[in-house]
This record gives C-alpha cells, structure tokens and sequence, in this order.
C-alpha cells in the first residue's frame, strides 16, 4: 500500500491511499488535482474519506462523486451535504479494494463533528493536529480539544500522523518559543527547512515525534507547564488548562 499526498490550494494536502490499482482519497478539498491524478496514474477511485465539514476538506467531493461514484465516509454531526455514510466515534470502515479497516475516532474541537480515521500505524487526522501543531478550536471548546489530543497521544509512537495542512515549520516557530532549549525542537526544525527548501512535505511525522516536539502534545513537560504559568501569572490547574494557556497564546500570534 502507498499513501501519497496531491496538493491543493496553497498549503493543503489530500491524501491518496494506493492499492492494486484503486485508491481512496481523504478530505479532498479540490476536484482538480485529484482528477489530474487519477488520469495520471490510472487509478480507480475506490472511497472518499472526510475528517470534517470545511470546504478546503470536502469543496471537490460533488464533482468527483458526479464523474466517480464511490461511498463518502464522513462525520454523522456534519458535511451531511457530502457524506453517504455517516460516522461516530469507535466505528469502522472497510475498504476491501485496499485491504484496509479503519477505526474512527471522534476528535471534536475544531469542529464539534470531527472525527480522525486510525489503521494499523497510520493516523489521518484532519486539522485536529499538526506537525508540531495542532487546529484552532472553532466549535468546540479548549477541553474538548485536550480530549480529543489526548487520544490521539495514546495512539502507538509509531504511528504515521497524516495532518492536512504544510504548517510544520510555522508551528514550530512557535514550540521554539515555548521551549527554547528544547533540542528535539531545534533538531526537527533543521530538518523540516532541508525538506521544504527542497520542495518536499514535512508530513507524515511519527507519534514519537510529536511527543518530542509538539507544544500542544506536551502538557506534562515542565518548561511547557512553565510557559504556561508565566501566560496565567499562576500555576494551570491541570493538563487541560496547561494545553489552553498554550492554544490561546497560539492564537494570538
């Protein structure tokens, strides 16, 4: 199996799951790029998976579905517009032409019905985190995005987190300034500049690697916990409000 990105708009990706000729795409925001794809590789468009309802992850589903009838498997809260068949939280998806089953994990927060789609080391994950990173929350509130984190980082450290957006080295610009003396951070960045100065995504990252690097994964670290503090002009109750005082100082930047 591959998994290849199509850009789109300036900074998108839409995810192409490759198997024996059919492949699935995940929030394709653009009929455009992907049709470009599909006459290039020849491939059958098998499914469509969406991670939540904003049109640079759903804005070329009409088109593809009216040239390439397939299933759109999305949130049940929301893209009812798009999606053929409505998800929860813990439910599965097969998809027999890739050999792939699919756990669904709910993710709300940047919207209330986002959801993330887990198999087997491979996260996608819409705009609920980054590269070093993780989604404005929009809907849903600073707890909810904590939650919904927080299950991502119990995944398995190897797991392959396929996030939506190139804002990698933007992100971590910001984790520099959380954690200045953060080596992992400095390392990463070095080696995020090389791949785009050479035109190549900085995504997929690994768990680990968000564990390492990420200020919104990072809850317990102390010098995360001492930004925080500073923010405040207290100590945070609690990872939640650690992970908010770092999301709203975010947001203001």
């Amino acid at each position: 199996m591959q998994i290849e990105p199509i850009r789109a708009f300036e900074d998108n990706y839409i995810w192409a799951i490759r198997q024996g000729g059919h492949v699935a795409l995940v929030d394709p925001g653009e009929a455009a790029p992907v049709l470009k794809f599909l006459e290039a590789t020849g491939d059958q468009l098998c499914a469509i998976l969406v991670t939540h309802r904003h049109g640079d992850h759903i804005g070329g589903i009409a088109e593809l579905v009216a040239r390439h009838p397939v299933p759109v498997f999305g949130p049940a809260l929301e893209a009812a517009e798009v999606v053929t068949h409505p998800l929860a939280d813990e439910d599965h998806v097969a998809l027999p032409e890739l050999g792939v089953d699919l756990t669904v994990i709910g993710v709300p927060g940047h919207t209330l019905g986002h959801i993330a789609f887990y198999s087997a080391g491979l996260l996608f994950c819409g705009d609920t985190l980054f590269g070093a990173g993780c989604g404005r929350v929009f809907e849903g509130t600073l707890e909810q995005m904590h939650a919904s984190l927080a299950k991502l980082a119990a995944l398995p450290l190897d797991t392959q987190v396929y996030c939506a957006h190139e804002y990698t080295q933007s992100c971590l610009r910001f984790a520099q300034v959380v954690e200045p003396d953060n080596a992992a951070i400095a390392t990463r960045s070095s080696d995020v500049a090389r791949l785009r100065s050479a035109g190549k995504p900085s995504v997929p990252s690994t768990l680990a690697e968000e564990l390492a690097t990420n200020p919104f994964l990072r809850w317990d670290a102390p010098a995360v916990i001492a930004a925080a503090t500073a923010r405040l002009g207290h100590v945070p109750a609690n990872r939640a409000a650690t992970f908010a005082a770092i999301r709203l100082w975010r947001d203001t930047l």
